[in-house]
């Protein structure tokens, strides 16, 4: 046991690429299965298109403009969040020592240079600043949205193409909702990078862990199954 939570600076380096390859790696993976609308995600691609062939139809669109607002809200709540996290965390840049006392009270926790300790915090500062842009560019996307929704013509106006209507209005819905995704899925990788700073093993598991979940709620959830239309 000794010799497998030994703790060395190429323990840290194997972790470090690891935890970013598992991430990158399951990405690509998820991007490729939404193409193939396998995920929940892609599949409520085809409620989106439903709900932009409503709107067209709907005399009143004023659900459709505090549908959006309600998306916007839920993800500016994660926006406003994320800075109050990096902030957080550039406060603790300067807590080593400090940090070091509480951390070297858990079991099989190992003590890291003020070096590493720097490294650990920026790389955690820089996966939440991705969320940051992630969740603001998703909100950038529902105003669009709302906007194209706003100058849709009356339901009772001759609408010479009212599928190609719904389909963009679809894609600007739906590309939100995916960059809400990956900022919520960087969310959950900075949670598991926490485990980096009791020791570099733990980091592995906590990537493994957060993976598995992951995917059970966007491939394997007992919500995806619910709203399948096959």
């Amino acid at each position: 046991m000794n010799i497998i939570f030994q703790y060395t600076d190429w323990q840290e380096i194997i972790a470090g690429f690891f935890f970013f390859g598992v991430w990158f790696g399951y990405s690509r993976y998820a991007n490729h299965a939404n193409r193939r609308h396998a995920s929940l995600l892609a599949l409520n691609d085809y409620y989106r298109l439903q709900w932009m062939q409503q709107m067209i139809k709907r005399k009143n669109r004023m659900a459709d403009a505090t549908m959006i607002g309600n998306l916007m809200r839920n993800i500016n709540f994660f926006a406003n969040t994320t800075i109050f996290i990096v902030l957080g965390l550039m406060t603790m840049l300067g807590y080593h020592e400090r940090a070091l006392g509480i951390i070297s009270a858990i079991p099989f926790a190992k003590s890291v240079t003020p070096l590493m300790w720097e490294i650990k915090i920026f790389l955690l500062i820089l996966i939440f600043v991705y969320a940051f842009f992630k969740y603001t560019w998703s909100i950038r996307q529902y105003t669009f949205a709302g906007i194209f929704i706003v100058s849709v013509p009356a339901h009772d106006d001759v609408i010479e193409n009212p599928d190609e209507i719904a389909r963009k209005g679809a894609y600007l819905v739906g590309s939100a909702a995916e960059y809400f995704n990956n900022g919520l899925r960087a969310y959950y990788y900075g949670l598991a990078a926490l485990a980096w700073f009791i020791h570099p093993c733990f980091l592995m598991i906590a990537t493994i862990w957060v993976t598995l979940v992951t995917y059970r709620r966007e491939f394997r959830s007992k919500t995806l199954k619910a709203l399948s239309h096959d």
